[in-house]
């Protein structure tokens, strides 16, 4: 609409009634106090046991998650093929030892890790620099995490089989 239009609108007076009117209007002192007082009654805080389960739920998802990142990255990290006369990788992973896979400064800061069991494909070791044989590729090892609070895996520790 253009000011022709506008001017000629049959609304007009009465929205400029309207606007003049609502400029006068101020909202009472202490209604907003009163409002988030009432909101509050009414809709109280979930306990924190509450949510606990969904946490609870979403753990194995994130715990495999960490497993398939440490997968992902022997795929992409390590090379296709060995090269003649190249020394051989070192083996970094014992059982029982932990392996960082986030930075020690990182490992330090988190207050309170959790210890999480998982199943990992043992294509996954050579990531962390150790030999795997290709024919025991798709075979599974117990591996123990530590996770973070985010669901991200600071350390890995390879356990027997029980």
């Amino acid at each position: 609409m253009n000011d022709e239009q506008m001017d000629s609108w049959p609304l007009r007076g009465a929205f400029d009634a309207l606007r003049t009117e609502t400029a006068q209007l101020e909202t009472p002192p202490g209604l907003e106090r009163q409002l988030m007082s009432a909101f509050a009654r009414q809709h109280r805080p979930a306990p924190w046991h509450q949510g606990l389960a969904q946490r609870w739920t979403r753990l194995p998802w994130r715990a495999a998650g960490g497993a398939l990142a440490i997968a992902l990255a022997a795929l992409v990290l390590v090379p296709r093929a060995e090269q003649p006369g190249a020394p051989a990788a070192p083996q970094v992973a014992q059982e029982g030892a932990f392996v960082a896979v986030a930075s020690r400064e990182r490992i330090e800061q988190e207050p309170s890790p959790r210890m999480v069991r998982a199943d990992v494909p043992r294509s996954a070791l050579a990531a962390l620099g150790v030999a795997v044989a290709p024919e025991d590729a798709g075979e599974m090892v117990r591996a123990e995490m530590l996770v973070g609070a985010d669901g991200n895996t600071l350390a890995l520790r390879f356990v027997a089989s029980e």
